[in-house]
């Protein structure tokens, strides 16, 4: 059995070189045939222009008609900076690689034309570019919907009576809020206008205990931007209803003058069985 040989390459290559040297770049080339492009050895080995410029000007050449070599893009594509890009873009244009014009569009708009030379030309040696026919008209934008208005926020709820003490109570409780949580720490102007919703509740028969619980539970868990806006909406949307009109208070109890009985009267006097009964006419 012959001996295998492991020394043996992977593969054929179109080309092996016979000799290697002792120092400086040996090649190994494989023939292409699909996905190459070709570029000029005089711009791969340009002594004027930076290794940056030299690669973009061979990325730019494999690109199809139509792709955007832009600023951004370029930059998006790749590590280098704006201003590298920009520098090396600058560079081809100077050494007739690369031409860029702007045009303004029939319907205004100003787009970039960028031209790619695969052979360096002056200014001179440029050839003219037909430029493309214009586009067709743009249908006319659609009108911008607009939101309708938020409606008016409703009005804080106000006390029908003024309170016995001027809003003593409701200051008193909205001040100790932040005692509860510490975001519910307001300002004293915030303090002021809410007191007199807190009247109208307190008004309502609500205790104290039960506005505060209103306004300290179940609070969000987020921070709280605008507390007084939080406890404004509660004091208004939760408001209870009026108390229902009380009883008329019953007459006072009176003694009777003639026969000392208690009755009911708004004044003293004589009971309905001591009062004198009016007189009917005699029938004629």
């Amino acid at each position: 059995m012959d001996a295998e040989h492991t020394s043996a390459p992977s593969r054929a290559r179109s080309a092996v070189p016979e000799a290697n040297p002792s120092y400086g770049v040996t090649h190994v080339n494989v023939r292409l045939t699909t996905r190459y492009t070709v570029v000029d050895n005089r711009l791969l080995q340009h002594r004027g222009l930076s290794l940056t410029a030299i690669g973009l000007a061979g990325h730019i050449q494999s690109l199809p008609t139509g792709a955007r070599v832009d600023i951004k893009t370029l930059t998006a594509r790749f590590p280098e900076g704006e201003v590298r890009v920009a520098a090396a873009l600058r560079e081809l244009e100077a050494h007739g690689y690369l031409s860029r014009t702007r045009e303004r569009l029939p319907n205004g708009r100003v787009v970039s034309r960028t031209v790619s030379y695969n052979q360096p030309t002056g200014p001179e040696d440029v050839p003219e570019v037909t430029p493309p026919p214009p586009p067709t008209p743009a249908p006319p934008p659609r009108p911008e919907r607009t939101r309708p208005p938020a409606p008016p926020r409703p009005p804080l709820p106000e006390p029908t009576h003024s309170a016995p003490d001027p809003r003593r109570t409701a200051t008193a409780l909205l001040s100790r809020l932040h005692h509860e949580d510490p975001r519910l720490l307001l300002a004293e102007r915030e303090v002021v206008r809410l007191a007199p919703a807190v009247d109208a509740w307190l008004e309502r028969g609500a205790s104290p205990e039960a506005v505060r619980r209103t306004l300290t539970s179940c609070l969000p868990t987020e921070p709280l931007l605008h507390p007084a806006g939080l406890l404004a909406h509660r004091l208004t949307e939760y408001l209870p209803p009026p108390l229902p009109p009380a009883p008329p208070r019953p007459l006072p109890f009176q003694d009777c003058d003639g026969c000392d009985r208690p009755f009911r009267a708004a004044e003293p006097g004589r009971c309905r069985d001591c009062r004198p009964r009016p007189q009917l006419p005699k029938a004629s």
